[in-house]
């Protein structure tokens, strides 16, 4: 995969979280349960419990931000784009991480919406590992 596609793809990743992250924002500001496929008792129950808020903050609000700094970094060449990527991906998947295991253990509800969402953050952890692998062989033969 070339880092040009790698930087593509990481884009569109971003752009589906963003989107996915300004709905879950608008169904919290507007108090109505999300939509989901399976009916929406988990995403419901995640998106009411207290841990969908830090410090007064929607969670969906820190995702539009993630998200658009990965997006950001995309569209940013050189070392900056590529270490900007790789720390925000990094925090996004720790963060979902910590997001999905509360959804488990604490509030005892899966919401499909933050699954999605934890899956694309993983997925643009493993775009940006790959696009700081093609800036290192690249500066390794200059």
């Amino acid at each position: 995969m070339s880092e040009r596609s790698t930087c593509v793809l990481l884009a569109a990743l971003s752009v589906a979280g963003l989107l996915m992250s300004a709905y879950l924002t608008w169904v919290h500001f507007l108090g109505v349960s999300p939509v989901c496929l399976v009916g929406s008792g988990g995403c419901e129950a995640v998106q009411t419990s207290r841990y969908a808020e830090i410090l007064g903050v929607p969670v969906a609000v820190l995702g539009i931000a993630g998200y658009a700094e990965l997006l950001f970094s995309a569209l940013l060449r050189g070392e900056s784009g590529v270490l900007l990527g790789l720390f925000v991906a990094l925090v996004s998947v720790l963060f979902s991480t910590y997001l999905t295991w509360l959804e488990l253990f604490v509030v005892h509800a899966i919401c499909q919406w933050c699954v999605s969402s934890a899956i694309l953050m993983m997925a643009s952890f493993l775009l940006t590992v790959i696009r700081v692998r093609h800036w290192l062989v690249r500066q390794s033969k200059s």
